[in-house]
């Protein structure tokens, strides 16, 4: 056995014990915080404006995560609603009326988008941090912020799995394509997400089906290990039986699948790429390190370590 396998696989066999698994953190980290969700969104944001010249008047995220944040932004900057999906829940009310008043002093202030220094490992990567006074209308930023309004959002965060809500549909599971209409969302966004999503497939039909024609997709993909090993790409050397201990009885943790395989999944259902950007690391694995069921990576994949994708649906 690999010597950076040893420690994963033990740490994972005592997470199946009884009683560890409620002892540990079931937070997922940055969408607490407000600043981070609005550099974040309005970077998809300024991708979905290099292809149409409107605000996407409805949005679904997948994998909000610890705050409705992002989807906040997009409210907040005149979509009308968003569809927010997961798979576990993680919200609290409070912390995200909190997040979300936050939020919308960023946008009354017409503040600056975070940038790299504030955020380093935030992606997609923007060329212009200043508010998007071109993107993001007065008239709109007046009609999003009016009070009636804000006070609607705040009600419906209150009581956020309400499926009476107009602006904030937000749906545990989402493993069922049928829960949203076909053709209904105009823009779908995911940050470091779809490497958790274990039916990463289905996930794809699914989003093709809730996509309007000609609507787009705009994903950050993170394909390093997550911190299991201490090498990046140390996830691909473990054999599925291996993997399923070192998941230490968690239901998803990442699903393994490298940038080759999201690019054959793009291909196979007919999504136009628009912009693709890889972020590479260096390979340290042989070839004979590798599992079985990954020899046939290419040298691509074993040293894309993130990727950032923007595509469309055909009409």
């Amino acid at each position: 056995m690999n010597y950076h396998k040893i420690i994963p696989i033990v740490t994972g066999a005592i997470k199946h014990l009884p009683g560890v698994k409620g002892l540990l953190s079931k937070g997922t980290g940055g969408t607490i915080e407000s600043r981070y969700c609005y550099s974040v969104w309005m970077r998809h944001l300024y991708n979905w404006n290099t292809v149409h010249s409107d605000i996407p008047k409805v949005v679904a995220e997948l994998g909000p995560g610890d705050s409705l944040g992002i989807g906040f932004a997009a409210l907040l900057s005149g979509c009308t609603r968003v569809y927010a999906f997961d798979a576990v829940k993680y919200l609290d009310n409070q912390r995200n009326l909190k997040v979300f008043n936050e939020i919308v002093d960023l946008f009354k202030h017409r503040a600056d988008i975070p940038d790299n220094k504030e955020y380093p490992n935030v992606r997609p990567e923007i060329d212009n941090h200043g508010f998007p006074n071109t993107i993001i209308s007065e008239s709109q930023l007046k009609d999003a912020l009016s009070n009636d309004r804000l006070d609607i959002l705040r009600e419906e965060i209150i009581d956020a799995e309400n499926p009476q809500n107009q602006f904030i549909k937000y749906q545990i599971p989402w493993n069922d394509s049928k829960i949203l209409e076909k053709g209904s969302v105009d823009f779908i966004y995911s940050q470091a997400v779809l490497e958790h999503v274990e039916d990463l497939e289905y996930t794809y039909i699914a989003m093709s089906n809730w996509l309007k024609p000609m609507g787009l997709m705009s994903h950050t993909i993170d394909f390093k290990s997550h911190g299991v090993t201490n090498i990046w790409n140390g996830h691909w050397t473990f054999s599925d039986f291996e993997w399923r201990i070192v998941k230490g009885g968690k239901s998803y943790l990442i699903n393994r699948q490298p940038f080759s395989y999201h690019i054959y999944l793009h291909t196979k259902h007919g999504y136009e790429l628009i912009k693709k950007c890889r972020e590479e690391d260096i390979n340290n694995l042989s070839r004979n390190q590798l599992a079985d069921k990954f020899q046939t990576l290419t040298d691509n994949d074993l040293t894309t370590s993130g990727m950032y994708i923007l595509s469309q649906k055909g009409s």
